[in-house]
């Protein structure tokens, strides 16, 4: 997933679009080191666990949980596990809405690769 999420970030960088992740991690040191050499480098927030309350109020039941919202703040796709097409899609059709239209594909299918 991260290689996807970090080329959405890339090709989005200049679309009203922003990436936000929650992460269920306890430990924050080896989530911090996998932060780094993922290169994560949108928002992310800690819940702790994942019964923690952001994935208790948002009725996370299982990861990953992915949710994408439109400029209102309306969920427009919820999704346990990674559907990268329909993600995609979704994103490119809520561009086209605010008059920001994607030509082609939105990501590639060799998203960028963390460097070693």
């Amino acid at each position: 997933m991260y290689p996807h999420e970090r080329s959405l970030v890339k090709k989005l960088a200049d679309k009203p679009f922003a990436l936000v992740g929650v992460n269920s991690d306890s430990d924050l040191n080896k989530l911090k080191e996998r932060m780094k050499r993922e290169q994560i480098t949108w928002a992310s927030f800690t819940d702790g666990s994942t019964s923690g309350p952001i994935s208790t109020q948002w009725r996370v039941r299982g990861w990953p949980t992915i949710y994408i919202l439109d400029a209102k703040g309306v969920i427009r796709y919820e999704s346990v596990g990674a559907d990268e097409r329909a993600i995609d899609e979704t994103l490119k059709s809520l561009l086209a809405e605010l008059g920001q239209p994607i030509a082609g594909e939105l990501t590639s299918a060799e998203a960028e690769a963390p460097k070693p």
